[in-house]
């Protein structure tokens, strides 16, 4: 908040919506710096009339869908509640269903004609992704939902890497998500999950196929490992190549970012240069291609030398 003489000025972000993160702000501009309580009072009575409208227009099937009363969902579409309908931010039944994980709830609306394929903000596939319901993931990719979301903040395939909920990343993945596409702010899923600390889904990205270098501009996802003191995730990284010597935005590398003494750091100092092994591996998995690293299995090769090749 600012204060002068003759201007002052209130600016604010909230979510609204319980269960969606529906980002709203708003400014008020105030030019006489003596009506402090009526401006405190407009601020409150916009702010809870904004939380209000989020609330107030939720249908019973809202509730019902969020609650995961099945029985009373079928009887409120018998009486001619419309299942897509949408509150003021945006939220569906289907929403609060796979939110919920409740996957009987999720199909009966989907099965009576509610909407899968949107692709504006939260959806409900992204909702999914966050609950960790891996049912409604693939009930949903069954019904045409696409990974694709307009919303920088709300990514079906980040939320499941940061969220470490591989099954859902899983099925993402082999319903054709993305796995390098990199969000600005946000960075790549590979780079969430490293944040995150998600040993699971980082090891999953990077057997199917994830580019170890890509992260959030020049943060790497090793940079993000090293941050976030996951050692383990870091070991995993360095075995797919990540280059110890990257710098970031900053100018910093790996090991400059680690904590004296730290496990990560000794880590980072135990690995020399990487084996000819190793970069016999990286090499044949780049000549390979994503699309076509699952065929290392039936190539005309000991079986020793497939399972080095698929990281098993």
């Amino acid at each position: 908040i600012k204060h002068s003489p003759l201007y002052s000025c209130f600016k604010g972000i909230f979510f609204i919506g319980k269960q969606t993160e529906t980002i709203c702000s708003w400014e008020f501009v105030f030019w006489e710096s003596s009506k402090v309580a009526v401006k405190q009072e407009v601020v409150i009575n916009v702010f809870v009339s904004l939380v209000s409208d989020s609330w107030s227009d939720r249908t019973p099937l809202h509730e019902s869908a969020c609650q995961g009363r099945l029985l009373h969902i079928k009887t409120l579409i018998t009486q001619g509640l419309h299942v897509d309908t949408l509150t003021i931010d945006r939220v569906s039944p289907l929403h609060e269903a796979c939110l919920g994980g409740h996957y009987a709830c999720a199909k009966l609306l989907l099965d009576n004609g509610a909407n899968a394929v949107s692709a504006d903000g939260a959806t409900p596939l992204f909702n999914s992704c966050r609950s960790g319901s891996a049912a409604c993931v693939r009930l949903l990719s069954q019904h045409g939902a696409s990974s694709l979301t307009t919303s920088q903040l709300a990514s079906p395939i980040h939320e499941a890497a940061s969220k470490d909920h591989r099954e859902c990343l899983e099925l993402l993945l082999s319903h054709g998500a993305s796995i390098d596409v990199e969000l600005p702010e946000v960075g790549s899923p590979l780079y969430c999950a490293c944040k995150a600390g998600s040993t699971a889904s980082v090891e999953l990205l990077l057997r199917s196929g994830a580019d170890v270098s890509v992260g959030c501009g020049r943060d790497s996802p090793l940079h993000a490992a090293v941050q976030a003191g996951e050692s383990d995730v870091v070991e995993v990284l360095l075995d797919f190549g990540a280059d110890r010597f990257s710098r970031n935005t900053d100018g910093k590398s790996p090991l400059d970012l680690s904590a004296p003494d730290s496990s990560v750091r000794l880590v980072l100092q135990k690995r020399g240069l990487g084996s000819l092994s190793r970069l016999c591996r990286s090499s044949i998995r780049r000549s390979l291609g994503r699309s076509r690293l699952h065929r290392a299995s039936i190539l005309f090769l000991p079986h020793t030398i497939k399972d080095f090749l698929l990281y098993h």
